[in-house]
């Protein structure tokens, strides 16, 4: 259960060896020990992910998740819950990809939508079956900005987003009354190994910042939250921008 100030006793990370959710999970182990669940396919980072979060303290255990393997995915989140009740679960894979590629090349396209809004209804229901069923619980659905409004630049990444996000604001509402939070963070360009390659938007952050703004949104039960907070009202501006001159503008 979560105490009284917001600290969890486990933490299931859906995405083990992404940048943001090790930070998250790092925010939540420099209160107190944690039993953290990885769930991701084999590999060494993998194996390094696991080794990071021992040497803060944690207990962990791993789950073999492969996102695309739809059909795996209630068996999956069977294990992550067999050592007991998870307090927080961590949405937190996806694909980024080369935006110009995405939108010529048919397997690509269809692999980015299947991963990143596909899978991540597929591991919602699958999880909020196991939350409703404990009665409590938290979820951080690491969401993106590119979904707020869809932009030409990279409209195939910004369309799966947009869906990632109003399911999972849709959860939340869902899963309220049974004493589930969801809270939805919205970033912009975060510096991961996503991103590796790609130049400084306006407003990027590093991982551990976005991880401290997503733990205390958690703490605090809110719904959804802009990371950084500015992009609130960047945001606001361009839902209201016309088509014809939203598109002329160069982002």
């Amino acid at each position: 259960m979560i105490d009284a100030v917001g600290n969890p006793q486990s933490l299931l990370l859906l995405g083990g060896t992404s940048d943001i959710a090790l930070a998250i999970a790092e925010k939540y182990l420099a209160e107190k020990p944690l039993r953290v669940v990885l769930a991701a396919r084999p590999s060494p980072r993998l194996d390094a992910a696991a080794q990071r979060l021992k040497d803060k303290g944690a207990e962990i255990a791993t789950v073999d998740f492969d996102a695309k393997d739809l059909a795996s995915h209630p068996g999956v989140l069977d294990k992550a819950f067999e050592g007991g009740d998870i307090d927080v679960a961590v949405v937190a894979f996806g694909l980024l990809g080369d935006p110009e590629e995405l939108w010529q090349d048919h397997a690509k396209a269809v692999e980015a939508a299947t991963v990143n809004y596909t899978a991540a209804v597929s591991v919602g229901v699958a999880l909020s079956e196991k939350l409703k069923a404990q009665g409590h619980g938290t979820v951080i659905a690491l969401s993106s900005v590119a979904g707020e409004r869809v932009r030409r630049s990279n409209f195939v990444y910004g369309s799966t987003k947009a869906g990632f996000d109003g399911f999972f604001l849709g959860l939340g509402e869902a899963l309220a009354p049974h004493g589930v939070q969801v809270t939805v963070v919205r970033s912009g360009q975060v510096r991961t190994k996503m991103t590796d390659g790609l130049k400084d938007a306006p407003l990027t952050q590093n991982a551990d910042q976005v991880a401290e703004q997503a733990v205390a949104a958690a703490r605090a039960g809110k719904d959804l939250i802009w990371a950084p907070a500015p992009f609130r009202l960047v945001m606001s501006a361009l839902r209201h921008v016309p088509r014809p001159i939203f598109r002329k503008l160069p982002i």
